[in-house]
């Protein structure tokens, strides 16, 4: 299967996660279990943002590897420090958007790293860049919950 194939199905596998996590209320999950202060409007607008991401990235496959690269390392990132750890140190309690974490962002993840490399896309430079990028598209809005709550940040009067 070619890289740009992968870039696509990553994408799709993103989309169907985000159906996961707002059906099993991953909200609530995340304001209990890892304490971010997310409301339902902070996670529409960061799965919008990373729906867009999904198209960019599948778009720019053939021409700028990393932003394909990123988005799996985000991919990765996500499924293993986001479901699968938390459920490990709640010792099973469920994070929703765990069973399209492990279904389909291992596998395509995994993928697309591998096809780059098949495909010569993937130098050590390129393998780095794209895992720094991915942990930081994983930690921007994370920060940014984390910083909203600040009192130099409120917007209010």
């Amino acid at each position: 299967m070619s890289f740009e194939l992968w870039a696509w199905l990553a994408l799709m596998a993103y989309t169907l996660h985000i159906l996961e996590e707002f059906s099993l209320d991953w909200r609530n999950w995340a304001r209990s279990v890892i304490g971010l202060p997310v409301e339902w409007s902070d996670f529409y607008l960061t799965n919008a943002a990373v729906v867009v991401l999904g198209f960019v990235q599948a778009q720019m496959s053939d021409l700028l590897p990393l932003a394909p690269l990123s988005f799996a390392a985000l991919m990765l990132i996500n499924a293993t420090f986001f479901h699968v750890l938390p459920m490990i140190v709640t010792r099973g309690r469920f994070s929703p958007g765990t069973f399209t974490a492990v279904l389909f962002f291992y596998p395509v993840g995994f993928g697309m790293f591998f096809a780059a490399a098949q495909e010569g896309k993937l130098s050590g430079a390129t393998l780095m860049g794209a895992l720094l990028t991915g942990a930081l598209l994983m930690a921007f809005p994370v920060c940014l919950l984390k910083a909203k709550g600040l009192p130099y940040f409120r917007q209010a009067p």
